[in-house]
């Protein structure tokens, strides 16, 4: 299963630190409560053996934006 991570179907995902969830939440003016979710189940989520609570950076490739990040707090599942 590790080799998902480096696919090229696959994005990059990382967990942000707590420094940098303080700086996204407070760019957006948003509590952790509005970013979207992604289940503890998830394959991408055990490999990183991230925790219920933490927020996952996802980088797609966009046609229009050349890279584009979403982000994830991952909740039990």
């Amino acid at each position: 299963m590790r080799k998902l991570i480096g696919h090229g179907f696959i994005p990059k995902h990382e967990i942000l630190k707590a420094d940098k969830v303080s700086k996204l939440l407070n760019r957006y003016k948003i509590d952790a409560k509005k970013i979207p979710k992604i289940l503890s189940t998830d394959v991408v989520v055990k490999l990183l053996d991230a925790k219920a609570g933490d927020v996952i950076k996802i980088e797609r490739r966009s046609k229009t934006a050349g890279i584009a990040a979403y982000y994830r707090i991952v909740v039990r599942g």
